[in-house]
Parts: C-alpha cells; structure tokens; sequence
C-alpha cells in the first residue's frame, strides 16, 4: 500500500469517527457542542505529506508571535541574545520586545479591561508576587520546567524563593557598595562596615533615597546583626531604631540617588568616594568604560527577577513554552555573558563563560558565586510586602528631619 494511500485511508476514518460523534450529539440535542465541534472540524488539519496533522495555527512551536516586556536597554538586550533569538530560531515564533518601567498597573489594567495584548512579562518578584495574589498572572506548573544537565529536577535547581506559583526567576541581580579606588590610598575599603566609617574612609556616600528596603538591611549588618537575623531584628521596634540609628552615623555625608544609572555618575563626577549601587551599574562602568571603580561584595542584598504570564493571554502555550525555554539551564548562562547577573539555577554557573563583547571572564561578576555570596542575604519579599507602606511613611518623616 502507497504512503498517499495510507495518508487518504486515515484521513477518511477520522472523518467517519468524527461523523459518527456528531450524530450521537444531534440525538442527544446538544445544539452548543455540535456548534463546538464543527467550528473543530472547520479547523482540523489533514495529515500532511509525512504522515503528521499539521499544528494547528495557534499551538505553541508552530508560528505566531508572542509579546514579552522587560525594563529595556543592555538587561533587554541579554534577555533577546539569550532566549529570543534561539527561541525564535527553534520554534518559528516571532518575539516582540516591549519596554515598562515595573509596576503591576498596565498588567492590571488589560486584565481587568478583558484586552490583554501581553503575554510574558519580566517583573521584581515582590511585584510578581502582588500581581499573583490579585489573580492577575497565569499559575505555572513548575513540572513543566526542564530539569538541569545531570537530571536535578528544575524545583532543586532553582535558588531559594526562584519558583512561585506564578513566576519563575531568571537572574539574581544585588544591592552592593561600591567606591573609587582613587580616592582610597593607603587604607582600602573591603566591607561593608567601612561604608558607615567617615571617619577612617573618609567621604561623601550615595544612597537610595526611593525606599526604606535596602538602606534599613544594609544598616543592620554593617552594625553587626548576621545575615540569617535580619528580618528577625527588624521586623521589632528595637530593631527597626537601631537601623535607624545607624543610619543617622552618616546622614549628613550622603547625596541621595534614585535611578540607577547615578550612582556610577556620582562616583565619576567625585560627588561621592563610596556608594551603594546595583552591581551591573557598577560592572559596565568598570568593564565597558573602564573606570577605576571596584564592589564591595560584603554584606550584599540579592534580589529575584522573574518572568510571569499576563492571565487571559490568548498565547497561553506558546508563553509556558517561552518561559520553560527561557530558564533552562544553558540559556540562563548564555545571558551571563551579555550582562553581569547571577544565573538563577544552580546548574547554570558553571556554564558562565566570557563577557560576549569584552571577553571578560564574567564568573568572578556573578553576585551569586561562591566568593561573592559567602556573606550575602537574599531580600525577604514576603516581609516588605506586608511593611512597605508603613515603613515608607517613617522613611520619609526621617529624611524630612
């Protein structure tokens, strides 16, 4: 029996069977199913040539296009080197790179608007998080995530806190200090202590001024409190004073940041000889324009950047599809080398290679290697959550002192 043959005989008996159904519900008066399955019938593919029904035009790997938002610029850039690019190479599905400044506010509104024309969007876990518990993100079946290299399941590869119900983390970027080496002669800055030491390192500091979250961490343990007690001495009235404290020791010294991109500036203008910073701030000024800056890996505070699935997506395949691709174990190292944030699956670092276009071993960059993360903590989302907005009240009262 001919191949075409074989192709024509199956194609009729799907036929009769689906024939056969549609006459069972036509007795039973099922007028909604019947409408049902025709609008199916209309839309079924014959097998084609091989042997194989055609995917249908919406199935994921089969075409299409799929709107993925993130925060732009060089990050952007990592994320389509990284996944899009092969994405789009293996499954014929078209990325289109939308940029958003954070914030759950847009997702909210196509949700609540019943016109959602996004589909996977990179956020901050907290943000993650918010949108998740008001039912505005897809859930995500962890099991559908590959498993590492060695067979590890993705849900024990993953860093702590990587898989929610609703996102999966892709790079763990941190909070850190960071000074001119210039400025810094004979006694040399090694950990965070000396930030809040004016008087033996002497300077004017930078710090965020948007939010209490990292400056009432990163008092605490340059004042002594370890890692693992953080949340525990804060989330007291005792605690949350001497936080603020500390942070009195050095008011008067600081020039006050928000966008990320100062901080680099303060310390290239001389306005500041130590500053806290996002840590690829402080690498592509380092490495893409060579200046004489160094980090203080000491006392960091990482946090979770993640990718979640705007609820009501009608790609809803195609984005599940995307972020499994998009964590895996090789495309998580393949973005390391674009940027310098840290792979979130244990399995990836390994893998870190050189900077793609400067050709800088990236290993010693990543803010969750071995050497820089002995003495870091990861930022309890879950407890700002509950205090941000009572905390940002005294946060404001005491920088108005």
């Amino acid at each position: 029996m001919g191949r075409t043959t074989t192709i024509i005989i199956a194609a009729a008996a799907a036929v009769v069977i689906l024939a056969g159904v549609l006459l069972y519900m036509l007795g039973r008066g099922g007028e909604k199913a019947v409408n049902q399955l025709d609008a199916e019938l209309t839309d079924m593919e014959l097998p084609d040539a091989s042997g194989t029904a055609a995917a249908p035009a919406g199935a994921a790997g089969s075409g299409g296009s799929l709107v993925v938002v993130s925060w732009g610029g060089a990050y952007t850039k990592s994320q389509i080197e990284a996944y899009h690019k092969p994405f789009e190479a293996k499954t014929g599905t078209k990325i289109n790179s939308v940029d958003y400044n954070g914030g759950i506010a847009e997702i909210k509104a196509q949700v609540e608007a019943g016109n959602v024309t996004w589909d996977v969007v990179d956020m901050e876990i907290a943000d993650a998080q918010r949108a998740c518990d008001e039912g505005l993100l897809e859930k995500i079946d962890a099991g559908m995530l590959p498993a590492a290299p060695d067979g590890t399941p993705a849900i024990q590869d993953f860093v702590a806190n990587g898989i929610t119900p609703c996102a999966v983390t892709t790079i763990l970027f941190s909070h850190i200090v960071a000074f001119d080496t210039t400025k810094f002669e004979t006694k040399i800055p090694s950990k965070l202590a000396d930030f809040f030491d004016v008087k033996n390192f002497p300077g004017k500091r930078g710090m965020r001024k948007t939010s209490p979250k990292i400056n009432l961490e990163l008092a605490l343990r340059a004042d002594g409190v370890p890692g693992d007690k953080v949340y525990e001495v804060l989330g007291t009235k005792e605690g949350l004073d001497r936080a603020f404290r500390k942070l009195d020791t050095i008011k008067d010294h600081v020039i006050w940041w928000e966008a990320g991109a100062q901080p680099p500036q303060l310390l290239a203008d001389g306005e500041v000889t130590m500053t806290t910073a996002y840590n690829g701030r402080i690498f592509d000024a380092m490495v893409m324009e060579n200046k004489p800056f160094k980090i203080i890996w000491d006392g960091q505070l990482l946090e979770l950047d993640v990718l979640g699935i705007v609820k009501g997506t009608k790609n809803l395949d195609k984005a599940m599809q995307f972020v499994a691709f998009a964590t895996d174990t090789q495309r998580l190292a393949d973005q390391a080398r674009w940027i310098a944030y840290g792979p979130a699956r244990k399995s990836s670092l390994p893998l870190v290679g050189q900077h793609a276009e400067k050709g800088v071993d990236m290993k010693p960059h990543m803010p969750n290697s071995a050497e820089n993360a002995a003495n870091a903590i990861q930022i309890d989302f879950l407890w700002w959550a509950d205090r941000q907005e009572e905390l940002n009240q005294r946060w404001a009262a005491w920088l108005a002192k």
